[in-house]
């Protein structure tokens, strides 16, 4: 692995994109920590700390996550890739639904870019309204406990901090974009995969304060405890890369045709279909949704919304049981929506493939959905178990949740996902200029 990360700076084009890449990430880190005009940093800090408290979590703290910590200190970055995100969603979802999407989604590289237009649309109307919202909530400081957050309310403060956190998602989008273009990996997905792994020195510290190896009269954590974490930890990013990659391979048989003098076709080939189609996907709506009444609560001080979200908190057997039903339906909903068998059979037919011992046409698209729908049980499962294995550990071990946060969940489902991709893209450099990868057994005997 040393002797890959040597090779990766011998070769210049890599090099060149390895250093943009960690350029443009640090911009977005200092960005994280640029405040919005008019905000009282530590009262709002304090109130985040006590919704965090009460409530067992609400939606802002998913985009907290997702921001690298810039929500619960209000800078300019707040808002994060949230957005985007959701619209990026939206617009998977209405090209599936909608059929001039659909068309212009056909297209090419062409249809590719007029759908990446509409997101980014999407993205700024998103911006927009959120950070509308999120002003107006900001303002009444009845809703606070006494805390007040917002120096100066009024129309000023509303239109600085709708400006200023729309343009500071557009700044992460275009940074996403060039990172995509210029460096290496996929740029969203890098930038979101940095805020969550800025978050790692707060656990480490929380840690090392639970263990306090100098200070025995302290100690809340025995040192056996802790190698059972690392244990676990070495456990479940092993459980997820397995999942992630795993695949179910259909073996696909295309005939021979004779054009002229030359016969096409007769090769063998497959189709990947993946264990885990969902990913992260699945994971985010549920906590959007199940996190939506303490949300609710936060900002409405009605007895029937506290009594819902008091049912809903973190660690309780309702809230668990809900959390994997909501899970287990959209890891098949995204899957019915992304994955379309009667499209492929009619694809394999249209250039004479097929399946040895299926028929073409109907049966074909029938198989292909029956393997799918029993694939994507074991994977929605899986991810359930990942969901909420951070639960079972704070609750076993006695750990802060933002320490637990890293034995599963989204944040290892996104870290592990993104640093496979990344290291796919530099290994393929590496291969194309002979040197040997970070894959055992890829390496390409050549020059070095």
């Amino acid at each position: 692995m040393f002797s890959a990360l040597v090779n990766s700076f011998k070769i210049p084009d890599l090099k060149r994109r390895l250093i943009i890449t960690g350029a443009l990430i640090a911009v977005y880190r200092v960005g994280c920590y640029v405040p919005t005009p008019g905000i009282d940093g530590a009262a709002l800090a304090e109130f985040f700390a006590r919704i965090s408290k009460t409530q067992g979590g609400t939606i802002f703290g998913i985009i907290n996550m997702f921001s690298g910590g810039a929500m619960e200190k209000l800078t300019i970055f707040a808002l994060g890739i949230m957005p985007y995100i959701s619209s990026s969603i939206i617009m998977q979802l209405l090209t599936a639904v909608i059929p001039a999407l659909e068309k212009i989604a056909k297209e090419g590289k062409a249809g590719y870019e007029k759908i990446n237009q509409l997101t980014r649309y999407g993205t700024v109307a998103l911006a927009l309204i959120q950070s509308y919202f999120i002003a107006l909530w900001l303002e009444n400081p009845a809703r606070f406990e006494g805390l007040r957050i917002v120096m100066s309310p009024g129309w000023g403060f509303r239109i600085i901090t709708v400006l200023t956190l729309t343009t500071g998602t557009i700044f992460i989008m275009w940074l996403g974009e060039q990172i995509q273009e210029r460096g290496i990996g996929n740029g969203i997905s890098l930038i979101i995969t940095a805020g969550i792994i800025s978050r790692i020195p707060a656990a480490m510290h929380q840690l090392y304060v639970l263990v306090s190896p100098f200070a025995s009269a302290r100690r809340q954590i025995q040192p056996f405890t802790l190698v059972i974490m690392a244990v676990f930890l070495v456990g479940v990013v092993f459980a997820v890369i397995m999942i992630t990659q795993g695949q179910r391979k259909i073996p696909v048989q295309y005939a021979r045709r004779i054009v002229g003098r030359k016969i096409y076709g007769g090769q063998s080939t497959y189709i990947p279909l993946k264990v885990d189609t969902s990913g992260v996907i699945a994971i985010i709506f549920a906590q959007s949704i199940i996190l939506f009444p303490a949300t609710l609560a936060s900002f409405i001080p009605n007895p029937a919304f506290q009594r819902l979200a008091e049912g809903l908190i973190r660690g309780h057997v309702l809230y668990t049981a809900v959390y994997a039903l909501l899970i287990m339906f959209f890891c098949y909903f995204y899957t019915a929506i992304v994955f379309n068998p009667q499209d492929l059979s009619e694809n394999m037919k249209k250039y004479g493939g097929f399946i040895p011992g299926i028929r073409p046409g109907a049966p074909t698209a029938e198989f292909l959905d029956y393997v799918m729908t029993r694939i994507t049980l074991a994977g929605a499962v899986f991810i359930v178990i990942i969901a909420i294995f951070p639960d079972f550990i704070m609750a076993w071990l006695k750990v802060p949740y933002l320490v637990a946060s890293f034995f599963g969940g989204t944040g290892i489902l996104i870290i592990v996902g993104v640093m496979l991709d990344t290291l796919k893209q530099i290994e393929s450099h590496l291969l194309t200029h002979h040197y040997e990868g970070f894959i055992k057994g890829s390496h390409i005997k050549g020059r070095r």
